[in-house]
């Protein structure tokens, strides 16, 4: 049986995933990322070695705690709009994706129980705003290339991070069902708890759910710091119960904040994996686990540790 047709973090089990890898590589690294894009750098020997070193810290921790890991593909920033930008063409962007699920197959080590490769899609566009916004037709129609591409390598699913409105969700759970590819569509939350669109995190899951058959195989929430959106968790419905991944930011402070900082907040691990520790109560399905912006592998370990006590 297909990795695919049985994804193994589904079983309740822990997985990690990596933290913030651009702001790693940007801050941590001294590493150049135009337009904040780490697909970049699979196009130079320097570049592949520096992501290969940066999986490898997390990959480490999976191994040592003996649990799983999901590590997404540096392609966050490798869709037709921030491709042209950056000089690719669709073929260059679908020749990126193809490479870096290979490199990711090549640092599969045996001493992690289950190393799951997914499909990093971003938002079309900011992330942390909605500025370019599409019907879900529109958005199946965009992602469709990138999400194709992807069906047709070693990729065990797609995940979509970081998006702002539902709309586009549903666009990318319809191209991933199309393709053939399990989806998970993780959301981004304001400092009250509410999508960039102002629409509620409950009402985005269940009108994703509703208008795709319930295709995603998960929800996330990601670039988001807990206190931001703890309290909306202590709502009742069971759009809670289909949030199995949580990668949040290592600051308090809201995108605007963090969208003007010239230096990096990492915030507290200790104190970031405390938080987690208290979502488990209000997530009863909650197992997969990393982190976002400002997040490196100190924080990861903190979190693992916290959730598998």
């Amino acid at each position: 049986m297909s990795v695919r047709s049985r994804l193994p973090q589904l079983s309740g089990e822990t997985f990690i995933t990596d933290g913030g890898m651009e702001t790693t590589l940007t801050f941590d690294e001294g590493i150049d990322l135009p337009h904040f894009a780490s697909f970049v750098l699979m196009d130079d020997a320097t570049g592949v070695e520096a992501l290969r070193a940066y999986y490898a810290s997390y990959l480490e921790i999976a191994a040592k705690h003996g649990v799983g890991i999901v590590l997404d593909t540096p392609t966050w920033r490798a869709n037709p709009d921030w491709g042209e930008r950056l000089g690719y063409s669709a073929e260059g962007l679908a020749d990126v994706d193809r490479r870096a699920v290979a490199l990711l197959e090549d640092l599969r080590p045996e001493a992690v129980p289950e190393v799951i490769i997914s499909g990093c899609i971003g938002p079309r566009g900011d992330g942390y705003r909605v500025d370019s916004r599409m019907t879900s037709q529109e958005a199946q129609r965009y992602h469709e290339p990138q999400i194709s591409t992807f069906a047709d390598t070693a990729a065990d699913l797609v995940s979509a991070l970081t998006l702002t409105y539902a709309d586009e969700a549903v666009g990318v759970a319809d191209a991933a069902e199309a393709a053939g590819i399990p989806s998970v569509i993780s959301f981004t939350v304001e400092t009250d708890g509410r999508l960039p669109s102002g629409q509620s995190l409950g009402e985005a899951i269940e009108e994703v759910d509703a208008r795709t058959g319930g295709s995603v195989a998960y929800f996330m929430i990601n670039c988001a710091h807990p206190t931001h959106f703890a309290h909306v968790l202590e709502e009742d419905g069971g759009w809670r119960s289909r949030i199995r991944g949580l990668r949040a930011n290592a600051s308090e402070k809201s995108h605007a904040e963090l969208d003007e900082a010239e230096e990096l907040d990492p915030g507290d691990p200790v104190a970031l994996a405390g938080h987690y520790r208290e979502l488990q109560k209000r997530l009863p399905n909650l197992n997969v686990v990393g982190g976002c912006c400002g997040t490196n592998h100190r924080h990861v370990a903190e979190i693992c540790a916290a959730v598998t006590r």
